[in-house]
């Protein structure tokens, strides 16, 4: 009997450790997926480096306890899974976003996000920006347009200099 209570407080110490070091969590109803349906979510969610998988409600409530998350316990009815993330925000809230968009039998509940519970609103605004390397590709893209008409200007410049000395 106590290897069973071992085994448990060992799967809800690696939840806790999950909800503690990622940076964005997102929990969801995954009923009515068939199987195809769901290995695919499995593989984009892999490819977008996030972590996914199914918990039994009383392991995630102890591990909200653990972790001062119990507003999320309102949300843990029915079957429920778990993506989170510890590199980028973005990704769990955006491709379960696009992927419920295509099968609704996928439902999103709500979400943690850097150590606060989300509302449903939150993560579909989440899931609306751009991922990590986009937002790093428009930030580099503004530092580089003053250079940029900084050279176009003193081009012009030396140009005309050029062409009123011909």
């Amino acid at each position: 009997m106590s290897k069973v209570i071992e085994q448990k407080e060992q799967v809800v110490q690696e939840i806790a450790e999950k909800l503690e070091n990622s940076v964005s969590t997102v929990v969801v109803d995954y009923r009515g997926l068939d199987v195809s349906e769901a290995t695919e979510l499995r593989k984009q969610l892999r490819e977008a480096g996030v972590d996914f998988k199914v918990y039994k409600n009383t392991m995630v409530r102890r591990a909200t306890e653990k972790t001062n998350l119990t507003d999320l316990d309102e949300y843990l009815v029915g079957p429920t899974a778990v993506a989170t993330s510890t590199e980028d925000v973005v990704a769990p809230a955006k491709v379960l976003n696009n992927f419920a968009k295509d099968h609704e039998a996928l439902e999103i509940k709500t979400g943690v996000i850097e150590g606060r519970v989300a509302s449903l609103e939150e993560i579909k605004e989440l899931a609306s920006l751009p991922s990590h390397d986009g937002l790093v590709s428009m930030l580099l893209s503004v530092l580089q347009a003053p250079i940029r008409n900084f050279a176009l200007a003193s081009k012009a410049v030396a140009d005309q200099k050029e062409e009123e000395g011909a």
